[in-house]
């Protein structure tokens, strides 16, 4: 008996290989990406255009312009200013939880649709906005799009891409996220530019564009043989569809542990991934979006224009250098890390990046603490040190905490508890996303130069958390990964824990 166990435990390898029906499905489905960052890198430009002040936020605009005695950290601190960035990511908070039953039940196909359809919506609504309330109201609609995309976009990357390239394909989600970062930005530089001031109204409707292309694509999408088998008693279809995104017939070993993991499947995820023998992803599901949103990137991604305007740069040359520095490195950056992901490893990657964004932080606030007062400007020389650190920062981040934070829990949950597992990451990527855009202004005001420093403290405690707690994932097929954490010296205790006693009932 002891032997029989120890062959179910063996890892078999699965035969298939990349091909064209997989990359065309995930190249559609990876639009979720593009929403998702297109809103980052507009609300942040949008936010520093003095027409878009002036029309919903005129004392931001008069103080601004008017306070002469304001320090440099001060300017845009304004709890309305923040609420028209962080409404969306209450919606999409909320959202996550009504998409994971939506996931779960009517596949992640409808998911993908239902964000696409609700973001356009918003978008339109967004760039026909005459008052404050159509403004929100366009941002929450946004975020209901979101919420459902993010929840449902990983997960369909990771189900379908072969285990030696999930890495790379569900990286592809962040290289996504970037290419709408830079095209926002490369927007807004030019619609700032637009006479009679109302180019922030094409920046914001042009969100219309990819979520077109996502809510058209998705209805071509196919669903994931895990979803198939998860929803439908006929596993043929399942198996169909799993020989054919695999390009072989051969494909029994991994069938059959999709069916075995489906096997397990509970009615009440949500309940049952508080237990014991989930508690390892759990902690993942909260901890590594938690830490993702206080590395300090929406310093850069949400408010980037307006810390360069804060450091001395005009308004425009705060609009380009937002694009060369979140969009065109970010972008280049996760690509490298779609590249070397599957042969470097997750932990790896984690810790270079962290270094490399702690190093870049403590630089950036000494500098700032040093040159930059509560009134005039940095000289040229200390200002081009700070965007030179900012882009090696934006890098660290492009390759490690940003694709990884999305990649490493979409492959960590156990078929039964996957969907409830992926809301979960959402939502607490979303929470703090919402404090850390709701509360960025004013820590910038209070904390000036030092919230560098506080970032970068975070920056150091998740390095150290990955080091010590998170398990390599690399090359291990999501339906086996259970092994990793009962392999893991930390884990072990609480993840065999229902292996040993299943044994002891064998036996």
């Amino acid at each position: 008996m002891a032997v029989a166990l120890a062959m179910t435990r063996e890892e078999r390898p699965y035969n298939g290989r990349i091909t064209s029906f997989v990359v065309l499905s995930c190249m559609v489905a990876a639009m979720g990406g593009l929403i998702f960052g297109y809103d980052i890198g507009i609300s942040g430009g949008v936010t520093s255009m003095e027409p878009f002040l002036r029309k919903f936020f005129p004392e931001v605009y008069n103080k601004m312009k008017e306070d002469t005695e304001i320090s440099n950290y001060c300017k845009f601190d304004s709890q309305l200013l923040t609420s028209f960035t962080s409404s969306l990511y209450v919606a999409g908070l909320v959202t996550s939880f009504f998409a994971s039953s939506v996931t779960r039940y009517f596949g992640r196909k409808p998911s993908i649709i239902a964000g696409g359809a609700a973001f356009l919506s918003g978008s339109a609504l967004n760039g026909a906005a005459s008052n404050l309330f159509m403004l929100i109201f366009g941002r929450v609609l946004l975020g209901v799009g979101v919420g459902f995309a993010n929840q449902s976009v990983p997960l369909y990357l990771s189900e379908m891409a072969p285990p030696q390239y999930r890495g790379a394909i569900s990286n592809g989600f962040q290289l996504c996220v970037g290419i709408g970062v830079l095209s926002a930005n490369y927007i807004n530089f030019g619609t700032e530019k637009i006479e009679g001031g109302w180019g922030w109204r094409i920046s914001l409707a042009m969100a219309a564009v990819p979520a077109s292309i996502l809510t058209v694509g998705a209805f071509f999408l196919p669903e994931t043989p895990n979803s198939l088998i998860q929803r439908h008693k006929d596993h043929q279809k399942a198996k169909a569809m799993l020989q054919r995104i695999r390009g072989t017939t051969d494909v029994q070993a991994e069938f059959n542990d999709l069916t075995k993991a489906s096997s397990v499947s509970i009615k009440h995820p949500f309940k049952n991934i508080i237990q014991r023998k989930y508690r390892p992803q759990l902690v993942m599901a909260i901890a590594i979006p938690f830490f993702q949103q206080v590395t300090g990137i929406n310093v850069i991604s949400f408010y980037a224009p307006i810390l360069f305007r804060t450091i001395g740069l005009s308004e425009s040359l705060s609009l380009i250098m937002s694009a060369l520095i979140a969009g065109v490195v970010g972008t280049a950056a996760t690509f490298i890390s779609m590249i070397i992901v599957d042969k470097l490893g997750r932990r790896v990657m984690f810790i270079f990046g962290g270094v490399q964004m702690l190093l870049s932080q403590i630089v950036i606030g000494c500098v700032m603490a040093a040159e930059l007062g509560d009134q005039g400007s940095m000289s040229k020389v200390y200002a081009y040190l700070v965007l030179t650190m900012i882009c090696i920062y934006v890098a660290g981040f492009a390759w490690s905490w940003g694709p990884l934070g999305w990649l490493v829990p979409s492959e960590i949950f156990s078929l039964e508890i996957r969907s409830a597992g992926q809301s979960i990451v959402v939502a607490v990527n979303f929470l703090f996303t919402f404090v850390i855009a709701q509360t960025f202004l004013a820590m910038l005001c209070h904390f000036k130069s030092g919230i560098f420093f506080f970032f970068g403290g975070w920056v150091a405690v998740m390095t150290a958390f990955v080091y010590f707690l998170l398990p390599e994932t690399k090359n291990k097929p999501i339906e086996l990964m259970d092994r990793v954490w009962e392999d893991h010296w930390f884990w072990k205790r609480t993840a065999g824990e229902s292996d040993k006693n299943s044994e002891h009932q064998v036996a």
